[in-house]
């Protein structure tokens, strides 16, 4: 059982410590607004990678339904930001297409 707990400790320090390192490097400077503006991009662009292959192929056969719930956590995520307005108003519009094309 000690085994395990310093395996486990082991492990936690391996993925902490990248984490950890850049954050002594860079100190309290500042970063310059380009790279700050990319940096922050990131996330955007990791989120939409990780989720709209599964919404394509969530509802294969109702595209109206796919399309119209992409649309609008689209719009509501540009309009009001943050994420759950837009996903569960994307869910609930995608729930009304489906149940009124059926």
């Amino acid at each position: 059982m000690d085994n395990i707990i310093l395996l486990i400790m082991g492990m936690a320090a391996v993925t902490f410590g990248p984490r950890l390192i850049p954050f002594f490097m860079i100190g309290r400077s500042t970063l310059p607004a380009r790279v700050d503006a990319f940096l922050k991009c990131i996330p955007v662009a990791a989120i939409g990678a990780l989720i709209i292959p599964g919404v394509f192929n969530a509802v294969p056969h109702e595209p109206l339904a796919v399309i119209c719930g992409m649309g609008f956590a689209f719009i509501m995520g540009l309009w009001r930001g943050g994420i759950i307005i837009p996903v569960l108003g994307s869910v609930i519009t995608t729930f009304l297409i489906l149940l009124a094309t059926t």
